[in-house]
């Protein structure tokens, strides 16, 4: 359902917005807490995004080689492969250099946020100051809205 309805508009499953075509654009959500996971999928898919989720980064990495996306948020803390080598390995791969990539962690300490920025993020907020309004600021100011070119 959540792939049909966004925002009261009906959109196909490829992503096209069946009133005129447009590609939504796409972002990936990499956290290995499911229920962090779920709110930043729900609440980006609300504002018309289409939305795809990793469990870690080696899952985000291979759903990145495999599909196209116009951003990326992640987590810092993961198993298998963590957010700030998935920023790094995106930053040193031609393809994704330009792809936006925002960290989202409960990491709040100053050389966290350093590290983060230091690896390729564009943004790096922390969760325990998150407000809904701000990733999507964020999310709007780095890639614009769901259907803009």
């Amino acid at each position: 359902v959540d792939y049909l309805i966004y925002g009261n508009r009906l959109h196909r499953i490829g992503g096209e917005d069946i009133m005129d075509g447009r590609r939504l654009k796409r972002i990936l959500v990499v956290d290995d807490s499911i229920t962090v996971r779920e709110v930043e999928r729900k609440m980006l898919a609300v504002k018309g995004y289409e939305v795809k989720t990793a469990v870690d980064g080696k899952d985000g990495l291979n759903a990145l080689r495999n599909e196209d996306f116009d951003l990326v948020v992640t987590d810092v803390d993961m198993p298998r492969m963590n957010g700030i080598e998935l920023v790094s390995l995106i930053r040193s791969d031609a393809r994704f250099e330009r792809l936006p990539v925002i960290i989202v962690s409960y990491k709040d300490r100053e050389e966290d946020r350093q590290r983060g920025l230091e690896a390729g993020a564009d943004y790096y907020l922390t969760k325990g100051s998150f407000q809904d309004e701000t990733l999507l600021r964020t999310v709007e100011e780095l890639i614009g809205g769901p259907d803009q070119d």
